[in-house]
């Protein structure tokens, strides 16, 4: 099992937001590169970059904190990034930047064109990102609900050629509430290809939670205000991932 620290950028800053809402986000550090080699440091084995300001702008944002965070951890360590990725040539500007997956929401939902065109351009490459409430799909940066049903579309996104999918609970990320287990699991198995759990880490039993199905399907979990806030610790958590699991992915 995969724990993925969640580096928020929002004008240059490292934040959290609860919901989604822009106007309700918590500074954790003006300099994410160095947050960046902090989990590292904690041991962390790849990285999650979400472009806020690129997702409400639909257009790339935080270029020098991006490219402050790749420097910084070196070529070795995946680093996957998402938000505000609209375009074939934003995914291969970032790509060529060093980032190793580019993660697609918005755009997937709204122009699956572009995410087939994606997939056959950078195989394994592309992620794609479904945030949903109660099944359904949201898009645009969570303000707008669809009528997609989210293993639907899974589905139809896996056949295009995608990596894995980065699933969202959004009426549980920046919560602290746990982990909705049983809906994340429910994805994974309509799925033959990976998929990320993100959304409501709190606690060591939210990691146990998710080692637990770790066989349907779960590759790993983004973790953000829990480590931030303290309420989880992120080497903690690795480790008793690894024991688990059986050892380091």
């Amino acid at each position: 099992m995969l724990l993925i620290p969640a580096i928020d950028l929002k004008d240059g800053q490292c934040v959290r937001l609860k919901q989604g809402e822009m106007d309700d986000a918590t500074v954790f550090s003006d300099d994410p590169a160095a947050m960046a080699r902090h989990w590292v440091e904690r041991g962390a084995r790849r990285l999650h970059l979400v472009d806020l300001n690129g997702a409400f702008a639909g257009k790339p944002r935080n270029a020098e904190a991006i490219t402050a965070i790749i420097d910084a951890v070196g070529d070795d360590l995946p680093v996957q990034l998402g938000g505000g990725i609209r375009d074939l040539d934003t995914i291969e500007a970032y790509l060529d930047s060093g980032i190793s997956y580019v993660i697609i929401g918005t755009a997937a939902v709204k122009n699956p064109g572009l995410l087939h065109d994606a997939c056959v351009a950078f195989p394994g490459h592309v992620i794609v990102g479904l945030d949903a409430k109660d099944g359904k799909v949201a898009t645009d940066g969570w303000s707008k609900m669809t009528g997609h049903d989210v293993i639907d579309l899974a589905k139809k996104f896996e056949d295009y050629g995608v990596e894995a999918i980065v699933y969202t609970d959004i009426g549980r990320d920046g919560m602290l509430s746990g982990v909705n287990v049983e809906a994340t699991v429910r994805l994974a198995q309509a799925l033959r290809i990976p998929v990320i759990a993100s959304g409501g880490i709190a606690t060591l039993a939210d990691i146990d939670a998710l080692c637990a199905v770790e066989d349907e399907g779960v590759m790993g979990a983004i973790t953000g205000r829990a480590i931030y806030e303290g309420t989880l610790d992120f080497a903690a958590a690795q480790a008793r991932a690894d024991e688990l699991n059986g050892g380091p992915a």
